[in-house]
Parts: C-alpha cells; sequence; structure tokens
C-alpha cells in the first residue's frame, strides 16, 4: 500500500502545475470609456483582481496596463497573448512578447506596439491573456475578453478624436528660431507657440511661461544682447496678444552666451538665434514677480 502511495505521488509531481486563471464570467462582461483632452481609457474590470485599461494619452499611441487590488500577482514576468477566445479553439495563440511586472496598483505597462496588437487581436474576436510567472515557479493567468468590444471600441475612438495634440511633456518646453537673423515671428515659430497657447487655454494648471532669448556672435556684445531682448519680447508680445497676462511671464536675454552651437558656419549661427520657451504649473503663492532679466543678472520689473 505504501508503494501505491508514493508511486501516486510521483505522478502528481510530475504533472505540471496548474494554472490559476483570473476571468469575468461572459454574462457580466462590460467594457467603461472614460476620458477627457488628455486622455483616454477603455476598460474591462476583471472579477475577483482588477481591471484591463487601454490608455492614450494626448500626443501619444495607446498602451495596456493591468491594474490589481489582488495581492497574488506581484513580481517575475508576465507574457502578452492575443489567445484564441475560449469559444474559438484551434485558432491558435499569438504571442506578443514579455513584460516586467511590478508590485503596485499598476502591475505593468505595455509597449504602444503590444497594445496596437492587443486592440487589433480584440477586433479580431482574440482575448488579451497575461500570463504571469512568479519567481517560485508558479504560473498564473488573467484573461479579457472581446465581448461587445466593437461598440465600446467606437466610443473609445470618439474620446481618442477630441484629444489635444499634445501632452504637457511634449509641449511643455519648445524653441522659437530666428533663422533669418531679424526679431520677427515667422510663420513656423507662430504655429509653435500657438500649440503651447492652446494647451494652456486647455489647462489652466499651465499658467507660467519662462522666455530665455539668445543671438549668435555676428555683432558685438551689447548689439547681440538686444537683439536677444527683442526676440523673448516679440515672443512676449505674442502671448499677450492672445489673452496671457503679463504677470504670467517670465524673460530673460542672454545675447551670445549660450550658443547650442560653435558659431562657426551659417547653419549654427541660424540655431543659436532663438528664444527657448518653457510652459509651468506654478501655485498662486509660487508665481514670481514679472520681470525682465539681462545677461548680466540685472532685473528691472516690467
Amino acid at each position: 500500500m505504501r508503494q501505491r502511495y508514493l508511486a501516486l505521488l510521483s505522478v502528481f509531481a510530475s504533472l505540471p502545475a496548474m494554472a490559476l486563471t483570473f476571468q469575468t464570467r461572459l454574462e457580466s462582461i462590460e467594457w467603461t470609456v472614460e476620458g477627457d483632452k488628455f486622455e483616454c481609457r477603455l476598460t474591462q474590470p476583471i472579477a475577483d483582481f482588477g481591471s484591463g485599461e487601454f490608455v492614450r494619452r494626448a500626443g501619444e499611441q495607446a498602451t495596456f496596463r493591468l491594474k490589481a487590488y489582488n495581492p497574488m500577482i506581484a513580481g517575475g514576468s508576465a507574457t502578452l497573448l492575443a489567445a484564441e477566445a475560449p469559444w474559438q479553439p484551434g485558432r491558435g495563440d499569438i504571442n506578443l512578447g514579455s513584460v516586467k511586472v511590478g508590485s503596485g496598483d499598476v502591475l505593468f505597462n505595455s509597449s504602444q506596439l503590444q497594445a496596437g496588437r492587443l486592440i487589433g487581436g480584440l477586433m479580431d474576436g482574440r482575448s488579451p491573456l497575461i500570463r504571469h510567472y512568479s519567481r517560485d515557479g508558479g504560473v498564473s493567468e488573467v484573461r479579457l475578453l472581446p465581448v461587445s468590444f466593437s461598440k465600446a471600441y467606437a466610443d473609445y475612438q470618439a474620446c481618442v478624436a477630441k484629444l489635444l495634440p499634445m501632452n504637457y511633456e511634449q509641449v511643455k518646453q519648445a524653441e522659437v528660431g530666428f533663422p533669418g537673423g531679424g526679431i520677427d515671428l515667422d510663420a513656423q515659430a507662430k504655429a509653435k507657440l500657438q500649440v503651447m497657447l492652446s494647451f494652456m487655454k486647455a489647462d489652466p494648471t499651465v499658467n507660467h511661461i519662462e522666455l530665455d532669448g539668445h543671438s549668435d556672435n555676428s555683432g558685438n556684445r551689447l548689439t547681440n544682447r538686444d537683439l536677444s531682448r527683442r526676440r523673448a519680447l516679440a515672443v512676449m508680445d505674442f502671448f499677450k496678444a492672445n489673452g496671457v497676462q503679463e504677470s504670467q511671464i517670465t524673460m530673460r536675454f542672454h545675447g551670445e552666451r549660450y550658443p547650442l552651437a560653435p558659431n562657426t558656419n551659417t547653419a549654427n549661427r541660424a540655431r543659436n538665434r532663438r528664444v527657448n520657451v518653457h510652459l509651468e504649473r506654478v501655485a498662486p503663492t509660487d508665481k514670481p514677480a514679472p520681470q525682465v532679466s539681462s545677461a548680466s543678472g540685472a532685473a528691472t520689473t516690467s
């Protein structure tokens, strides 16, 4: 009897571990769409686990993230699959690569390419499947189902159509060039500033602008310093003409002191004739007084 018991133990020990699967019941599947001008989210809640969520920020393509309130999956790695749906066996799974799993509420964020292929798989009736390998060798699976995905995706696309062209990280800094050597804003410069202005109007928390004017070394230092000042003023005047208060703008000018490239040829000198524009979120108590600063460090209140 003991020999039979040991033999059975040996058989069970040789079998692969069963995967623990998290999946919402078919009749309870739902997709939700939320968003604004800055971000759109397409989410499927996962029973007893958390949710799978496609997130698209303004100016970017979507990523996929897995959120959890269940501590059973944390650390290790996971494989993303566009898996055959349970009711469509025989199609085979598509391996989309691996992701590193963390331990917070958001377990991972996929690449944009992986998210795009997951969306394509959902449109084709496939299931996003996350197969997690813990450090102790355990295997868990989290599955989303494509039920009612097409309707939800149409609502998500409607949200995406209203996103701003850029997000804050993309829009917060810009270089406005003066390639012709003058002080007037050309069409390209105005287009850059208009994008920044539109973002400020959409997000009132972005409430301060810093301007730094620069020149090449073609003239004497006094002339170059004045050119850098007038270029910065041209940018300031653009913002003021479009509703930005002067108290929201800090302006500095540096002449030829900080070149981007050596002033050794025409192309480099054109690069150095510029105004650097930086958008900031400044709390009301932290707002600097409006000022115009010269390259020497002296400042005058405008």
